[in-house]
């Protein structure tokens, strides 16, 4: 079968040599295996397809420890039956592992229902498939497309010649459409025009990989930055509370030591030590404004450091992008 396609391919070949001359014959390739892995309906659907395998594959180990276990029985106890009582549990152990052979083969065999709902799932998603790559071929002018999990021997293959991500986000943009608006439909199609102009400039590409790592710097550095700050206000609001809960605990204390003196001034002369403990919180206040004041101190240090490491590392991307375009441009 492989060389009878080898052999029609070469006639191919030959047969469009005249048209060759004028132009150059454009080859592609695809990976259906890669297509299937990364298309939502199908995985989830071999997910369940794979829950189904592993529950015939606990029934089988079940059937086997059963057997087994009839079969040390048999051993033990030999001595002591009879040869018709023997030959009777051979034979139903037998009968048994024969159950058990086919029920396996009926599952896992090369015609079993695994095989069966495999095809059966795969089947309609690699139809898609098969109109992408039509419309693929058609747009962009392919005379051969095939497919590098098939019988066909690929020795070798260019990465530049993969479309199999172009085929994935044809697959994407077919059900994204069902659920979109007029203003997000535009919009989906100007995204869709520039990854295809991606797609057929592979300089493009590169320095759209390079804006979209830059953005995901950004992104992170962003990200970043939001949960500096609400670290920082999390921890000034507990300090804060920390601190009204001792003004609170404080205030509570001497009004519960003040109220002591006053019920004795019935019987007796007012003590002259209730104003002492009024200087404790004055001293306690100013300690508490110098650790505020060095804690904002030291804030606003850390920031003007990162402000300027931000810098220093925009300044040397933007360095290696103005060296790898003017390499480029070269």
């Amino acid at each position: 079968m492989r060389k009878q396609f080898l052999f029609i391919f070469l006639a191919l070949i030959v047969a469009n040599t005249s048209e060759a001359q004028t132009r150059s014959t454009r080859i592609g390739y695809i990976d259906m295996e890669y297509i299937l892995e990364n298309v939502s309906d199908y995985k989830e659907a071999k997910s369940q397809l794979d829950l189904k395998a592993t529950k015939w594959k606990q029934e089988i180990e079940t059937k086997k420890l059963e057997i087994n276990k009839l079969k040390e029985n048999l051993k033990t106890e030999k001595a002591l039956l009879t040869k018709e009582l023997i030959e009777e549990r051979e034979t139903e152990i037998k009968f048994l592992e024969n159950e058990m052979l086919e029920y396996q083969q009926k599952q896992f065999g090369v015609d079993g229902n695994l095989m069966h709902q495999k095809a059966a799932l795969a089947k309609p998603i690699q139809d898609q498939v098969f109109t992408a790559v039509q419309d693929i071929a058609e747009a962009k002018n392919y005379d051969f497309i095939f497919d590098k999990s098939s019988d066909l021997t690929m020795l070798f293959s260019a990465k530049r010649f993969d479309i199999s991500d172009q085929v994935i986000r044809i697959l994407n943009r077919t059900e994204k459409r069902q659920q979109l608006n007029k203003k997000q439909l535009k919009e989906q199609e100007a995204k869709e025009n520039l990854e295809n102009e991606i797609d057929e400039n592979p300089a493009m590409a590169d320095r759209q990989k390079a804006l979209d790592a830059r953005k995901a710097a950004r992104e992170k550095l962003v990200a970043d930055r939001k949960l500096e700050q609400e670290a920082k206000r999390k921890e000034y609001e507990d300090k804060r509370n920390a601190i009204a809960a001792e003004k609170a605990a404080k205030k509570n204390g001497t009004v519960s030591e003040t109220a002591k003196p006053a019920e004795a001034t019935k019987t007796e002369t007012k003590a002259p030590t209730i104003e002492t403990p009024a200087t404790e919180p004055a001293v306690n206040k100013a300690e508490e404004r110098q650790k505020l004041y060095e804690q904002r101190k030291k804030e606003l240090e850390e920031k003007k450091k990162k402000i300027l490491e931000e810098r220093e590392a925009a300044k040397k991307a933007k360095e290696a992008e103005t060296e790898k375009s003017n390499t480029t441009n070269n």
